[in-house]
């Protein structure tokens, strides 16, 4: 599976990322499947629920946010493709805990922040037995104009 994305919204990601920063700040990838990929059209960002100790390494999106991002990706005509969150200051290869949480049929999109500033994303998808993320291929659509 490849993930596309245009680099204005990934823009806004690193924003809300960095926004977050010293924390983990998460949202949730909006769009379309076209074939064998998943195009994403538009994000939700959301506040890290977590509680205030846990929120520089952990982030919480509950099941009413889940909920609630499904009805507003079928209100826009779109499907909830997947959950972008950050990394503080360290790798953004997915954990322990976030395989835990995870869900096989999303896209993880984890934003490497560093000192407050996004140095590199990268896209993961859980295997279906839950086991391991896979890395998928992220595609960077640059804006005409």
């Amino acid at each position: 599976m490849t993930v596309r994305i245009p680099a204005a919204l990934l823009q806004q990601i690193n924003a809300h990322c960095e926004a977050a920063y010293p924390e983990e700040g998460a949202g949730f990838l909006l769009g379309r499947l076209q074939g064998d990929e998943r195009v994403v059209t538009d994000i939700l960002g959301l506040p890290n629920a977590r509680e205030d100790e846990a929120r520089r390494n952990r982030y919480l999106l509950s099941a009413r946010d889940v909920a609630q991002a499904e009805d507003e990706a079928d209100r826009r005509g779109l499907s909830l493709l997947g959950v972008f969150h950050s990394h503080p200051d360290c790798p953004n290869t997915p954990s322990e805990f976030d395989r835990q949480w995870a869900m096989p049929w999303f896209s993880y999109l984890i934003m490497r922040v560093d000192k407050g500033r996004t140095t590199s994303w990268l896209s993961w998808r859980l295997s279906d037995d839950r086991s391991r993320f896979d890395e998928e291929a992220l595609i960077v659509e640059e804006t005409e104009g």
